[in-house]
């Protein structure tokens, strides 16, 4: 899925993703968890401000030079924690 991203661009352009615009919302990226190379792609597995963990992949080929959601996980709940052997939340 195409995304519309605002990048910090120091010493190279588009260096890491500030926020990132998805079904008409924008999400600010509050921490690049992170960040791997493939042959023409650049990917960033990024917390947004909504707590949520998305992994977008910024293909960098000349003639298709964009954004896309590649996965997405959804922040887990305090209700959601983990429970211990004998039922009691851990967390």
């Amino acid at each position: 899925m195409k995304v519309q991203v605002e990048c910090y661009a120091g010493q190279k352009a588009d260096e890491r993703p500030l926020r990132f615009t998805l079904a008409g919302r924008t999400f600010e990226v509050e921490e690049v968890l992170d960040q791997w190379y493939g042959p023409d792609d650049i990917y960033f597995r990024v917390r947004a401000d909504d707590g949520d963990v998305y992994i977008l992949r910024h293909n960098q080929n000349v003639q298709d030079d964009s954004w896309t959601l590649e996965s997405f996980r959804r922040a887990r709940q305090a209700s959601e924690a983990p429970t211990g052997a004998g039922g009691e939340k851990r967390g």
